[in-house]
């Protein structure tokens, strides 16, 4: 099994990371602030415009190690990767059906009912936990919608179907419906009446698009890692740019990797209304406190130990997205009967 290394996140806009030896260093003004072995990162993401060098560049290709480079509040600029992983004959069965519509819709299906699932394993989660404060009735009615939406799902023939506002479309709103029911803390600060981006008009909706942000990252890494090509997807169609594959793959982690991690750390009152900024456009903007926490919060997540569902084994969470990349190629190989989407209990 994969061991999962760490991710060197750089804050600071006005960092320059260079080489010296098998060591990342990182410089502010010309000084030295931090330096980092090679050796124990996985992937670089630099929040900023000041960059590195190119013989770190090209050390973190030849190590493998990916680099991002990202606006101040997460939005990707560019990312940067080594030689590709795996073989050609695996690349050329995933471009055969992606371009396969039929077998397409059947990979897609896959995913969204595991993200339908662990929709609902957040419903049932807060509801079994905070019953005297929540309306469980309301609930109930979103948690039965959207095993009606599974079923339905299941019975799909077409990416037009599964993708249609009848299916996929009113199960994201109905379970977006009650996602305000859970924020049970700091309710002065924090609200969320529906999924607005680019930019993000409110508080809770600023962190959801940072933490998807560096889940898509997490994903395109894993994918590939194991070989496959993060731009060719199979729900989400090819657009220039646009790591399809990474977003197929993030549809069933999103509820239960980044809805209930950005809850967690309202309730648990991690994060305050008090590091948000609202610029003249409306947009609310994280600062640098926020940002700096909640990834802390992130790798801390990454590194806690559970079950995985279909294998059975012991992962760290951080794995969870290669684990899921493999699966997919394993299935895409011929070795697995279909993709087993990730189902947790």
């Amino acid at each position: 099994m994969r061991k999962l290394c760490n991710t060197l996140f750089v804050m600071t806009p006005d960092t320059y990371l260079s080489l010296d030896g098998e060591n990342i260093v990182l410089r502010l003004e010309g000084e030295e602030i931090a330096r980092r072995p090679l050796h124990y990162i996985e992937s670089i993401l630099i929040f900023g415009y000041m960059g590195m060098s190119p013989a770190l560049m090209g050390a973190c290709m030849k190590h493998n190690i990916a680099v991002c480079f990202l606006t101040p509040q997460g939005r990707l600029l560019a990312r940067v990767t080594g030689p590709e992983q795996g073989n050609v004959l695996l690349r050329k069965r995933q471009y055969r059906m992606s371009d396969d519509l039929q077998a397409s819709a059947s990979i897609a299906c896959s995913m969204l009912i595991g993200k339908l699932y662990n929709c609902k394993w957040v419903l049932h989660r807060a509801k079994r936990d905070h019953a005297a404060r929540i309306d469980t009735a309301r609930l109930e009615e979103v948690i039965q919608s959207l095993q009606e939406s599974m079923d339905a799902m299941t019975a799909a023939d077409s990416l037009d179907s599964i993708r249609g506002i009848e299916i996929e479309g009113e199960a994201a709103n109905r379970y977006f419906s009650v996602i305000d029911d859970l924020i049970l803390q700091q309710k002065d600060c924090f609200s969320f009446q529906g999924r607005n981006r680019r930019p993000p008009m409110d508080a809770f909706n600023a962190m959801l698009s940072f933490c998807y942000a560096l889940l898509a990252n997490d994903t395109a890494s894993a994918l590939e890692t194991v070989g496959l090509d993060p731009y060719v997807g199979f729900l989400h169609r090819d657009r220039p740019g646009r790591t399809s594959l990474a977003l197929d793959l993030m549809e069933e982690l999103r509820p239960i990797f980044v809805d209930r991690f950005v809850l967690g750390l309202i309730n648990k009152r991690i994060v305050t209304g008090e590091g948000f900024i609202q610029e003249e456009t409306g947009a609310i903007l994280m600062d640098e406190d926020v940002r700096k926490t909640v990834l802390k919060q992130w790798q801390e997540r990454k590194l806690t130990e559970i079950e995985h569902p279909f294998l059975k084994e012991k992962v760290q969470w951080g794995v969870v997205p290669y684990v899921q990349a493999m699966l997919l190629a394993r299935y895409l190989r011929g070795d697995l009967d279909a993709y087993p989407p990730f189902f947790w209990k």
